[in-house]
């Protein structure tokens, strides 16, 4: 852990957030496990896969 996180783990300590800072984070947090949870059980869904496009090779430039 760096000298960054240290001063903000003091100012968090001196400072603390709101109520409603921490619902938000929270349900930040709860939302993206959610999904996590979501994609391990079921897997990620085809149509959100990006299918890659072939190319030919890239033409050369003649001066």
């Amino acid at each position: 852990m760096n000298l960054f996180w240290l001063l903000r783990m003091k100012r968090w300590v001196q400072h603390p957030p709101s109520s409603k800072m921490l619902k938000l984070i929270a349900f930040v947090v709860i939302i993206s496990l959610l999904l996590y949870g979501y994609e391990r059980a079921f897997g990620w869904p085809d149509w959100l896969t990006v299918n890659p496009v072939r190319r030919g090779p890239l033409p050369t430039v003649r001066p």
